[in-house]
C-alpha cells in the first residue's frame, strides 16, 4: 500500500514537471510574438500607415515651401514699406504718421488703467461708459427719426438724390484719399494752413463723378489757383466743388445726376501733383466731405476712411 502511494506521488510529480517546459515554450512563443509585433510596429508600416506617413511628409514639404514664400513676401513688403517711407520723406520732408501705433498706445494705456482698478472702480467706470453710450445712442436715434420725418414730409425739396453722398471718384479700396479737411502743411509755402476739402491722389485723366443731382453753377479757367474747376449747385443749400481738372465735360446750366462723369482729373492750377481737390459746401460753409460718403460706405469703411483722413499731414494744393 505504501509503495502504491509512492507510485501515485511520483506520477503526479512527473506530470507537474512535464508541464513546466510546455509552459516555458508557450511563454517563449508569446514573447517572440510580442517582440515581432513591436518590431513590425516600429519599423514596418501597414499600407494605411504608409499612406498617412507620406501624406504628412507632403504637408510638411508644402508647409516649408509656403514658409519660405511667406518669408520672401515679408522681405519684399519690408522693402516696399522702406521705399514708401523714403518717397514720403522726399516729398513732404517728414516721417509718415503711424496711426496704428497711436491706436495701440491708446489701447495699452486703457488696459493699464483698468488693470490698476479694484472691482468697485471697474464697476463705476463701466457704468459711466455705458451711460455715455446710451446718451450717444439716444442722440443718434433722435437724429435718425428727424431725418426720416423730414424726408417723408417733403420729398421734393429734401430728396436724398440732391445730397452729395458718394465719393467723386472710384475709390472702393479706400486707398486714394491723400489729405483730409483740417490744418495741413501747404506744399508751396511750407506752413500750416486750413485745408477746406479732401485730396485724392490719382493719375491725370481719371473720371470724376457728380456726387448728387444738380445743375452746373460755374466753371473756372486753367489760370486760376484751382486750375480748371467746376461747381455744382444741388439745391437745399448744398454745393460741391471739383478742382485741378484736366478736362471738363459739362457746361454752365447743364443738369447732372449722381454718378455722371463731369470731368477728368488733372494737375492744373496751383497743384503739387496730379490730384482731385473735392469740397462740399452747405449754406455757404465748407464742411468735411468725408461725412458725406454714407451712401457707399459701411460703418467699418467709414471708420477706416476717417482714420485715413486724420492721418494726412500735407495737402497737394
Amino acid at each position: 500500500m505504501r509503495e502504491y502511494k509512492k507510485d501515485i506521488a511520483a506520477n503526479e510529480s512527473h506530470k507537474r514537471h512535464r508541464w513546466v517546459p510546455i509552459t516555458l515554450n508557450i511563454l517563449a512563443w508569446i514573447g517572440l510574438v510580442v517582440v515581432w509585433y513591436v518590431v513590425i510596429t516600429l519599423f514596418m508600416d501597414t499600407p494605411k500607415e504608409h499612406k498617412l506617413r507620406h501624406s504628412t511628409d507632403e504637408l510638411r514639404a508644402e508647409y516649408n515651401t509656403l514658409s519660405a514664400y511667406y518669408d520672401e513676401l515679408s522681405q519684399v513688403m519690408d522693402n516696399v514699406i522702406d521705399r514708401d517711407i523714403n518717397v514720403f520723406r522726399k516729398l513732404f520732408e517728414a516721417n509718415p504718421y503711424d496711426l496704428n501705433s497711436e491706436y495701440n498706445n491708446q489701447r495699452y494705456e486703457l488696459e493699464l488703467g483698468l488693470s490698476g482698478m479694484d472691482n468697485k472702480e471697474l464697476s463705476a467706470t463701466f457704468d459711466e461708459r455705458l451711460r455715455k453710450a446710451e446718451e450717444m445712442f439716444n442722440e443718434l436715434n433722435s437724429s435718425h427719426e428727424d431725418i426720416i420725418y423730414v424726408y417723408s414730409h417733403d420729398n421734393t425739396s429734401h430728396s436724398i438724390d440732391y445730397i452729395p453722398s458718394i465719393q467723386p471718384i472710384n475709390n472702393s479700396q479706400l486707398t486714394l484719399l491723400a489729405a483730409g479737411k483740417k490744418s495741413l502743411i501747404n506744399p508751396f509755402h511750407r506752413t500750416m494752413q486750413e485745408h477746406h476739402g479732401v485730396d485724392y491722389l490719382i493719375p491725370e485723366g481719371t473720371p470724376v463723378f457728380a456726387t448728387a443731382n444738380g445743375r452746373v453753377e460755374s466753371l473756372s479757367e486753367k489760370n486760376s489757383t484751382h486750375g480748371k474747376a467746376i461747381i455744382i449747385d444741388h439745391g437745399n443749400g448744398y454745393k460741391t466743388s471739383y478742382s485741378h481738372l484736366l478736362d471738363i465735360r459739362k457746361k454752365v446750366g447743364d443738369k447732372v445726376s449722381r454718378g455722371d462723369i463731369i470731368a477728368l482729373s488733372g494737375n492744373s492750377g496751383l497743384s503739387f501733383a496730379p490730384h482731385l481737390h473735392y469740397e462740399v459746401i452747405y449754406n455757404d460753409t465748407r464742411v468735411d466731405p468725408v461725412h458725406y460718403f454714407f451712401m457707399e460706405l459701411n460703418p467699418e469703411e467709414y471708420q477706416r476712411i476717417i482714420r485715413i483722413a486724420t492721418s494726412s499731414m500735407q495737402s497737394f494744393d
